[in-house]
């Protein structure tokens, strides 16, 4: 069985570990941990690790954030994998800080990536693990927020959210969708 596990996220030093990138960073933690290595190979930062007898193919899509579904779309066909085999983590301003929701399916909630996966891949029959990154903005900050780096109090409970994400994940591909939301959606 292989998977398609998508980390969203912008490319560039200016973006990285901001909020609006936690996807690349626990795909990050998730190869590193399973011995992998990301290689930037067509349209994605690419990895391919195993886990527990599952194949995992890992992309953190090169493609900016509100163009995620050329890449998602590629991987997909290259690798011939369907969208019931795909995850997609992704940062959720509607969750607080940490709280992980795995979903089988689902609207974009207004997140460009998914918005972008819809539009390119056809629909919305794909699994997403939504991370918590909270909405402590002032009004008409959300774009600052958003693409802002955790503060340093978030920055200590995060190593601790994004290993607990890499389970949820290895989760997912070993007992199933149905276990790990039992498990996890809490």
């Amino acid at each position: 069985m292989k998977y398609l596990i998508v980390g969203l996220g912008n490319i560039g030093t200016e973006y990285a570990h901001t909020r609006h990138n936690i996807g690349f960073d626990i795909a990050d933690e998730l190869v590193k941990g399973l011995g992998g290595s990301f290689d930037n190979i067509r349209l994605a930062y690419y990895a391919e690790v195993s886990f527990k007898g599952k194949k995992l193919h890992v992309i953190k899509p090169t493609t900016f954030m509100n163009l995620s579904g050329k890449a998602v779309n590629y991987w997909m066909k290259e690798l011939k994998i369907a969208p019931e085999n795909v995850l997609v983590i992704v940062d959720d301003l509607a969750l607080p800080l940490g709280k992980l929701r795995l979903k089988l399916q689902g609207s974009s909630a207004g997140h460009n990536g998914l918005k972008s996966i819809e539009e390119v891949c056809g629909g919305q029959n794909y699994a997403r693990l939504r991370f918590g990154i909270g909405s402590d903005y002032p009004k008409g900050r959300q774009v600052d927020f958003v693409l802002g780096l955790f503060d340093k109090n978030e920055q200590l409970e995060l190593p601790a959210l994004i290993d607990k994400s890499v389970e949820l994940i290895k989760s997912y591909v070993t007992i199933g969708p149905a276990h790990t939301m039992t498990a996890f959606n809490k």
